[in-house]
């Protein structure tokens, strides 16, 4: 399957076609979609790595939520083009993942960003450590 995302350790590849909806009137990409792209990419690596967020909040009470996030935005996608989005872990920290992640068109860069999301209660969404089984398969 050519749209299956693609796991090399700790870093995936995702293709992602862009559709009518994802485009503003001039026919580009608008910043929302790109977000949107990135987060599926995230939670492709996660499960990728055998771990389920909704398994996560069920039985271990935690949810990861996005608490920064800068993107660069250099050229922009069009109607019906095919894009490759990455997702990278590149920091596992006590509370925290940071994810770098990229959105190519063949080589050519259109976006880059570094995402930071926290591990949290799901009750009450103060921070809590990862629990550590998500750590392990993190850090694999």
């Amino acid at each position: 399957d050519a749209a299956a995302p693609c796991r090399h350790g700790s870093h995936l590849r995702w293709l992602v076609r862009v559709y009518s909806h994802h485009t503003d009137a001039g026919g580009a990409v608008y910043h929302g979609p790109y977000l949107a792209f990135m987060e599926a990419a995230r939670i492709e690596l996660l499960a990728a790595l055998g771990l389920d967020l909704a398994e996560l909040a069920a039985k271990e009470g935690v949810l990861f939520i996005v608490y920064r996030l800068e993107a660069e935005y250099h050229k922009p996608a069009r109607l019906n083009e095919q894009l490759v989005v990455t997702a990278t872990i590149a920091r596992v920290g006590g509370v925290r993942l940071d994810f770098e992640q990229r959105v190519l068109r063949g080589d050519e860069l259109l976006v880059a960003a570094k995402v930071k999301a926290a591990c949290v209660h799901r009750e009450t969404y103060r921070p809590v450590p990862l629990p550590e089984r998500l750590r392990e398969k993190l850090q694999q």
